[in-house]
């Protein structure tokens, strides 16, 4: 689009100014310089498969519709990174099967466990902000939680040595060995004799009153409960409920407005949801809050809203892949945290350390992010080079959280192949050309 009045571009320049638009100097055809502006867009409005389509990777396509027959994958969507610039997004499948809605890019999905990376990423703002220390502790005296209605069970001493970085690593002493208790919420009724819905501070009692399994820092095990209390010192910290906090501070900034914590049932899907299968399990299973009912696994099996910033959110691949560009330490896209918070969250430590938010950061600058759980799996590989890929299904298979590992194959495969034939071009942004 080019621009000739005056006026209109005085317009454009302080749109720009405004919402911090990077600015680029190409030649024309002649000697001139041309200024053209790099507008970022809303990539769940604007992005389709057609624009991902091209003859030089028919291969990688063919290769990825082989993938999902084998794995009786429903519908994948795949988006491609180099150096902040969004080269490739592509959907593959079905959205949803039996409307025959194809899958685009779009379309959003549950991610699970990639949920922790947007949380950790929320602490670093508060903690940029002057709000809080990673050194903080979470409860006991000066603790951020603090609200007796779940803390005056607490007899375990060591719980006052949990500190915010011990929640986000993982070391805050809590372990599975009695079940998931996320994952776990009709035998949690149950043997407490709850009530349903099941109020939070009803649920932590149930939680808090328990031993921890080790001192806090010493040791580590995956905790989903851990990150539930992550996301509640968001809120008290910040005074507002987690996913206002995150979206008006976090993904907004970021660029990512389709972001929204997921419902439980397939009538809460949001209208530009998929649909999620069991790929490996069709059985119907008791429905999360001891109704009685049977339910599909992928629709009530779980309280997946409950889950908040453990593994509660949908997201489309190529705002998650904008959302990964404003927290890599790259100049292209401007981060929403600091290189000092960006090299804290990816510091390797070793091999017993998790980093911060994300699975884990190889001192070579490879970072993994995984999501698992019922109807979905979803994979986050940042690399070396600069390339980030990024893949989401709306299945599960039998292999459970051990499937990335597949993916993570075909990621190197595809790379081997494809890398070189990718466009260059920026879906993040449209270019306005004035002259």
């Amino acid at each position: 689009m080019r621009v000739k009045r005056a006026g209109i571009l005085l317009l454009i320049a302080l749109s720009a100014v405004a919402v911090g638009l990077c600015v680029s100097l190409s030649s024309s055809s002649g000697n001139e310089l041309v200024p053209e502006m790099l507008v970022p867009v809303r990539l769940n409005e604007v992005l389709t498969n057609d624009m991902s389509d091209t003859s030089s990777l028919s291969g990688m396509d063919a290769a990825i519709m082989r993938y999902m027959r084998q794995w009786n994958l429903r519908g994948t969507s795949l988006s491609i990174m180099r150096n902040d610039s969004l080269l490739y997004s592509k959907g593959y499948g079905w959205a949803d099967a039996e409307s025959g809605e194809p899958m685009e890019p779009p379309m959003i999905m549950r991610v699970a466990s990639v949920s922790k990376l947007l949380t950790a990423t929320g602490i670093m703002v508060l903690k940029e902000r002057g709000l809080l220390s990673l050194q903080d502790t979470v409860f006991g005296p000066g603790g951020i939680l603090q609200d007796t209605a779940y803390t005056s069970v607490i007899k375990d001493p060591a719980y006052k040595k949990i500190t915010v970085e011990d929640l986000l690593r993982h070391k805050g002493g809590f372990t599975s060995s009695a079940g998931d208790p996320m994952f776990s919420m009709r035998t949690i009724i149950q043997q407490n004799h709850l009530g349903c819905p099941v109020d939070r501070n009803a649920f932590l009692k149930t939680q808090l009153r328990r031993r921890l399994r080790f001192q806090p820092g010493t040791s580590q095990y995956y905790s989903n409960f851990g990150y539930l209390l992550l996301s509640m010192i968001v809120e008290e910290v910040s005074g507002l409920d987690y996913e206002t906090f995150m979206q008006e501070n976090v993904l907004h900034p970021a660029g990512c407005y389709g972001m929204r914590i997921a419902g439980n049932y397939y009538e809460d899907r949001y209208p530009d949801e998929v649909k999620y299968y069991n790929g490996a399990d069709t059985l119907l299973v008791e429905e999360f809050n001891n109704s009685g009912r049977m339910v599909d696994r992928c629709y009530g099996g779980n309280d997946i809203r409950f889950l908040s910033g453990a593994g509660a959110w949908v997201t489309s691949t190529p705002e998650l892949a904008r959302f990964v560009a404003s927290i890599d330490g790259k100049p292209e896209v401007p981060d929403i945290i600091s290189k000092e918070s960006v090299d804290e969250m990816t510091r390797w430590i070793d091999e017993n350390t998790y980093s911060l938010g994300w699975n884990d950061t190889k001192p070579t600058g490879e970072w993994t992010r995984t999501g698992t759980f019922s109807g979905t799996s979803a994979l986050v590989k940042y690399y070396p080079d600069g390339e980030c890929w990024i893949m989401v299904t709306n299945t599960s298979t039998w292999k459970g959280p051990g499937f990335t590992r597949y993916t993570a194959g075909l990621f190197r495969n595809l790379r081997e192949k494809y890398s070189a034939s990718l466009p260059s071009r920026n879906l993040f942004y449209d270019t306005i050309t004035t002259n």
